[in-house]
C-alpha cells in the first residue's frame, strides 16, 4: 500500500472531483459519513457525550459535517470552533450554514475564553487542523490541547491528529492531539509510522471515501506500506522435484568468546527461513557449543581461539551474513578488511561488522552492489551521522544508500527498508520483541531468503516483515516480557503458514493479542 504525501493527498482530491464530477464539498460530505458511520456502528445510538472541536479549515469542515449527521440520528453531541484565524475555508462555511440551518449552534472558543467542560466518560472528536498545519498553534491553542488530554476523554482524530505536521516532528509535544484512535481518510500517513510522531495515537484506521482509484494506482511515492498482500507477491514457493543445494548454501560469520550465541541465533534463524545448507565460520571456542546445541548446521573454525582472525574457507555460499558477536579486535578488523577485498558473494551485515564499517568508513566501498545492511538506532547513527528529527534521518539514510548502492534495514518498531531513493514501512512486529538476540535473526533470515535466490531488496522486505510476524505469532503464548529470540525463531514456520491465511483469520488472532 502506497503512502502519500500531503501535496499527494490533496491532488488525489483534486483528480477525484474532476473524474467524478463532484464538488470538493460532496467528497468532505463523503468523509463525515464514514466518520458518522464508524461512530455509529460502536455507539450504537448510546447517549454518550460528543464533543467536536472543529478548526476553521477543511478538517474543520469534517468535523462540522460529522456534527449534523450525528445531530439528525440523535446523538448528545456540542461543537467548539476553534477561532484561530480570521480565514475559512469555502467548504468549512457551507458545513457550517448547514449545521446552524439544522438549528445547532456551535461555541466559538478564542484566546482567553473559558474552556468547555469534558468528563472523563464523554467523547472528544479532533478536527482542528488536520493535514493543513503550516506552523505551531498558538499558545492558546496548546492549552486546549492540554486541557483536552487532562480530561482523560476517548479522544478520537480525524485524519491525523492535529497539531502534527506531515513533513517535519513537533517542536513541542504538547503542541499535538494524544488521540486513542486516528480515522485516517483513504491511505495511510508517513507518521503514523515514526518514533517521533507515531506516539501521538494509539491506534489508526483507513476509511474509504472514495478517491479516484487511477489516480492512486498510477501515482509514485517514496514510501509503501508492507503487509501480508505485499509480501506474498514476493514468496517463491518449493517446487516438488527439487533438493537441499536447490535452496542455497548461506555462510554465518561471527562470534567471539562469550558471544557464540549470537552466531547460533543467526545460523538456526537462517535455516528455519528455508536456506537449503547452513554453515557457521566461528573461533575456535564456539566449535563444541554450535556443533552440540545445533546439529544442522556445518561448523568451520578459525585459527585463533576468541576471535575472527582471518576469514577463509573452502565452500561456496550463495550469501554470507556476517558481524553477529564479532568483536572489533585488531586482528578481526583486518580480517574484515581483507574478506572485503575478494569477496563478491552477496552480503547481509550486522552488529559489529556495522561498527567496524562505521569506524573505518573507506571500507564501505568494498561493499559488493546491493549488500544489506541492518543498524539498530545507535548503529544507524554512527554510520550516516546525527539527526534532528526522523525525516532527516530518512532523508541521511536515503543518501546514504545510493551513495554505497546498498539496502538499508532500519530497525525499530516499524522498521523502514531503504533502496533507491524508496522506502518501505515494516507493520509487523511487537514491543515483547526489544530483546537481545533479535537483531541477530533477523540477519539469519534475510542471509537465509538471499541464499535461495531472491533480490537482496526482496529478502530485506521480505525478512524484515516475517521477523517480525514471527514474533507476533511467539508474543501469543509468552506476552511481551517473557519474549526471546528463540521464541521468534520457534515462529518463523507459523509466519510462513500466515501468508496464505484469510484476513478474517488474522483478525481473530490480532483480537486476542496479549498486554
Amino acid at each position: 500500500m502506497k503512502i502519500f504525501s500531503a501535496e499527494q493527498i490533496y491532488a488525489a482530491d483534486k483528480a477525484t472531483i474532476k473524474k467524478q464530477e463532484i464538488t470538493s464539498d460532496e467528497l468532505m460530505e463523503r468523509a463525515a459519513t464514514q466518520l458518522f458511520n464508524w461512530l455509529h456502528l460502536r455507539l450504537q445510538g448510546e447517549q454518550v457525550k460528543i464533543h467536536l472541536f472543529c478548526g476553521i479549515g477543511n478538517n474543520g469542515g469534517d468535523g462540522l459535517a460529522l456534527a449534523r449527521q450525528l445531530q439528525e440520528h440523535g446523538y448528545t453531541s456540542t461543537v467548539y470552533v476553534v477561532n484561530y484565524s480570521k480565514k475559512r475555508s469555502d467548504d468549512f462555511l457551507t458545513n457550517l450554514k448547514r449545521l446552524k440551518d439544522g438549528e445547532v449552534w456551535p461555541e466559538f472558543l478564542e484566546e482567553g475564553d473559558d474552556l468547555p467542560e469534558i468528563g472523563g466518560k464523554d467523547i472528544i472528536v479532533d478536527a482542528i487542523f488536520g493535514l493543513g498545519l503550516n506552523r505551531p498553534p498558538d499558545s492558546w491553542v496548546v492549552e486546549l490541547f492540554e486541557h483536552l488530554h487532562r480530561s482523560q476523554a476517548f479522544t478520537l482524530s480525524v485524519d491525523i491528529p492535529s497539531g502534527l505536521f506531515t513533513d517535519k516532528a513537533p517542536a513541542n509535544e504538547k503542541a499535538v492531539v494524544k488521540a486513542n484512535h486516528t480515522l485516517s481518510f483513504q491511505v495511510p500517513k508517513l507518521i503514523f509510522f515514526l518514533p517521533e510522531t507515531g506516539i501521538y495515537t494509539e491506534q489508526w484506521e483507513l476509511l474509504d471515501i472514495g478517491l479516484d482509484t487511477e489516480f492512486l494506482m498510477n501515482a509514485d511515492t517514496d514510501y509503501e506500506l508492507i503487509g501480508q498482500h505485499e509480501v506474498l507477491s514476493h514468496y517463491i514457493p518449493r517446487e516438488k522435484y527439487s533438493h537441499k543445494g536447490t535452496y542455497g548454501h548461506s555462510l554465518i560469520i561471527g562470534g567471539s568468546y562469550g558471544k557464540i550465541g549470537a552466531v547460533h541465533l543467526a545460523a538456526k534463524a537462517c535455516l528455519r527461513s528455508g536456506s537449503g545448507l547452513v554453515t557457521a565460520f566461528i573461533p575456535q571456542c564456539g566449535y563444541i557449543p554450535l556443533q552440540t546445541n545445533f546439529p544442522e548446521a556445518m561448523v568451520i573454525t578459525d585459527m585463533d581461539e576468541k576471535y575472527i582472525s582471518k576469514i577463509d574457507f573452502d565452500i561456496s555460499p550463495n550469501a554470507i551474513g556476517i558481524g553477529m558477536g564479532m568483536g572489533r579486535d585488531k586482528k578481526t578488523l583486518t580480517a574484515f578488511s581483507d574478506f572485503l577485498d575478494s569477496n563478491e558473494t552477496p552480503l547481509v551485515v550486522d552488529a559489529d561488522a556495522l561498527n567496524i564499517l562505521s569506524e573505518n568508513k573507506e571500507l564501505l566501498k568494498k561493499l559488493p552492489s546491493k549488500t544489506v545492511l541492518t543498524p539498530h538506532p545507535k548503529e544507524l547513527e554512527r554510520l550516516i551521522g546525527k539527526w534532528d528529527d526522523d525525516f532527516e534521518k530518512l532523508e541521511r539514510a536515503k543518501a546514504f544508500s545510493k551513495a554505497y548502492d546498498c539496502v538499508l534495514v532500519i530497525k525499530g518498531s516499524n522498521t523502514i527498508v531503504i533502496s533507491d531513493g524508496k522506502g518501505y514501512v515494516n507493520t509487523t512486529g511487537n514491543p515483547g520483541m526489544g530483546t537481545g538476540g533479535t537483531g541477530d535473526v533477523l540477519t539469519g533470515i534475510i542471509t537465509g531468503l538471499i541464499a535461495q535466490g531472491y533480490e537482496p531488496l526482496q529478502a530485506a522486505i521480505f525478512g524484515v516483515y516475517l521477523h517480525g510476524r514471527a514474533g507476533d505469532i511467539a508474543v501469543e503464548k509468552t506476552g511481551y516480557q517473557a519474549l526471546t529470540a528463540s521464541n521468534v525463531i520457534d515462529g518463523i514456520g507459523g509466519a510462513f503458514l500466515d501468508l496464505f491465511k484469510t484476513p478474517e483469520e488474522n483478525h481473530d488472532i490480532e483480537m486476542n493479542e496479549p498486554g
